[in-house]
């Protein structure tokens, strides 16, 4: 649900925006500095809400990070004015980046033995849902002007609050306790375990840092410009109507939740880099088939039904099984939350430039994004053939690197 809460966050705060635009006289540079600001404070709460995880525990800090989702939310839905607007982005921003480093961590954490990779997978799956979910309400409350952003805003309110009495029953991780524990009788620290960031820059962390980073980032340029421009593509390039391209648009979410469900039935199988392999593949054709036969309804469509393949198999889902095989206990989180983090920055940069790109050569900038998911293949390769830490060990912060000699499959 962490997924679901963020990327419903993300798609509603989008459309309510627009919807809030003429009510509270927001100018083109209020809604493109809140949309910046939401994807900085998300950027920002993954590294804080990371650290604090492997710090305090996952129980503390998922449970702290939903009661401040819910606060934002609210905000959003009762803002009066502008002020409140950048007061309600800050916190939903900072409570959604901060959730889900920690919740992946616990379910890699509680999960049984030969379940990890297809669990953590499971959460993509929400992911869509959270898409589908903000998608649909938009189609229905987009023309209730401001009252329908405010009911946008109260989806979120009402889901967090379920999600938060659900965690309330969910005792802290017994991995994270254990390491804690482990760790403590190491150094002789008492109290919270100690801090742990600067452990992830010694090897061999700092290998699958890096690679992990450098495919994570390269990827989501070019999955963040689909994303955040696809429908302006769409309308602005391709010629057709918001209405067209958000049903097709919508059709493909569904496409994409099957193939989300077969990579979980296949992830913790021998044949996932061949799976990784096909789903770059995929990705590079989603924007190489318009760049080469040019950017129309049809083309966008055809590749984008490619790229519902590619994003399943090589993307944020292989990413979170990845994240959680490649760093123990007490840094697994915070490595998470730093690889997120870095992303959604450089993500937010690219797409400064990407609606003047599109008006000098829109096959130019699908021919350079169908080259970075290439790239990003290879970045990928990187993480696979690098060992890995086990999950089943304690997750003690002192590097010992003949810990970390098995090669992942």
């Amino acid at each position: 649900m962490a997924s679901y809460l963020d990327a419903a966050a993300i798609v509603s705060t989008g459309t309510a925006l627009v919807l809030f635009k003429g009510p509270l006289g927001l100018t083109p540079m209020t809604i493109g500095l809140l949309s910046s600001l939401l994807t900085i404070s998300i950027a920002v709460g993954s590294i804080v809400g990371g650290t604090l995880g492997d710090r305090f525990g996952r129980r503390r800090v998922f449970t702290a990070t939903m009661i401040l989702l819910v606060i934002g939310a609210a905000v959003m839905a009762t803002a009066s004015s502008e002020p409140l607007l950048y007061l309600g982005v800050v916190l939903l921003g900072l409570a959604a980046g901060a959730d889900l480093p920690v919740s992946l961590a616990l379910i890699a954490e509680i999960a049984p033995q030969g379940a990890r990779g297809k669990l953590v997978a499971f959460s993509q799956v929400f992911w869509y849902l959270g898409l589908i979910a903000a998608q649909t309400m938009g189609l229905f409350v987009g023309g209730l002007g401001e009252t329908g952003a405010r009911l946008l805003y109260a989806h979120i309110v009402l889901m967090a609050v379920i999600v938060l009495l659900f965690r309330l029953r969910i005792p802290e991780s017994r991995q994270w306790i254990t390491a804690r524990d482990d760790l403590k009788a190491h150094t002789g620290v008492t109290g919270k375990a100690p801090a742990a960031f600067r452990q992830l820059f010694k090897k061999p962390l700092f290998s699958s840092l890096i690679a992990l980073t450098l495919f994570y980032s390269t990827f989501n340029i070019a999955a963040n410009t689909k994303g955040q421009f696809g429908i302006y593509m769409y309308v602005t390039v391709a010629g057709t109507n918001v209405q067209t391209a958000s049903v097709i648009s919508l059709a493909l979410l569904f496409v994409s939740i099957a193939f989300a469900i077969l990579f979980i039935r296949l992830v913790d199988g021998p044949h996932r880099i061949r799976l990784f392999i096909l789903g770059i593949l995929f990705a590079a054709l989603q924007f190489a088939i318009p760049a080469t036969l040019g950017v129309t309804v049809w083309t966008l469509a055809f590749g984008y039904a490619f790229g519902t393949i590619g994003l399943a198999f090589a993307f944020e889902g292989i990413l979170k099984v990845w994240t959680q095989e490649s760093f123990p206990t007490l840094l697994r989180s915070t490595a998470q939350g730093t690889i997120v983090a870095v992303a959604r920055v450089i993500a937010a940069v690219a797409a400064l430039f990407t609606p003047s790109l599109l008006a000098v050569s829109p096959n130019a900038l699908l021919a350079a994004l169908s080259a970075l998911v290439i790239i990003a293949g290879g970045f990928g390769l990187w993480v696979s053939r690098l060992p890995k830490a086990g999950l089943a060990e304690a997750g003690d912060l002192v590097v010992d690197e003949a810990a970390y000699s098995t090669p992942r499959k």
